[in-house]
């Protein structure tokens, strides 16, 4: 087995414990400010539709760099839902608009800098010291944290009800945007 893989297990013995918030939950509301600084709130967004809700490690991470650019492909298909697709990640609203920039998403990316929704959502756990050793997280979150959120996809309704969740510790799986449009049309 390789290095790499030894480490990708560490990690994901890490985060095996975080679960998220469940299929039927009430998703908790929140305001965090975008790539540009301007606030965005989950309520105001539930306003003309659906959301999708994408945690992300950071800009920093190729793995979410792929998933959100697989989402920016499908963006038309959610938007003829009326669903509005927001990123979030611990990192600084720069950061955001980095990522933004890099992967010319039309969609918003968001910076909670300080964990709240992260740890609202039961997303946050620490790395361990293994992953410390590699990547120094206090220089790339927000806030200087070291703790992380397991990537994870809601996908909310009009009331905030979760109607899918996908909360993986093996950061290298994500609901494809395929899952997300059968949720939306069954939905319908």
């Amino acid at each position: 087995m390789s290095e790499l893989q030894d480490f990708q297990k560490l990690v994901i013995a890490n985060a095996i414990h975080i679960k998220g918030l469940k299929v039927g939950d009430k998703a908790p509301d929140f305001i965090l400010p975008n790539a540009l600084g301007y606030s965005i709130s989950l309520s105001e967004s539930l306003k003309s539709g659906p959301v999708i809700l994408k945690f992300y490690r950071g800009e920093w991470c190729p793995i979410c760099n792929l998933d959100l650019r697989e989402i920016q492909q499908y963006i038309n298909q959610f938007k003829e839902l009326n669903t509005e697709v927001l990123a979030i990640s611990p990192q600084k609203p720069d950061d955001a608009l980095s990522i933004t920039q890099k992967n010319e998403l039309k969609f918003e990316v968001l910076s909670d800098s300080n964990q709240e929704v992260i740890k609202a959502y039961n997303l946050q756990f620490d790395p361990g010291d293994d992953y410390h050793q590699r990547r120094d997280l206090s220089v790339l979150n927000g806030d200087g944290s070291v703790t992380l959120p397991v990537p994870a996809t809601f996908v909310i309704d009009t009331d905030f009800t979760i109607l899918a969740a996908h909360v993986e510790a093996n950061y290298t799986e994500r609901m494809s945007p395929l899952e997300i449009l059968k949720v939306l049309k069954n939905r319908a």
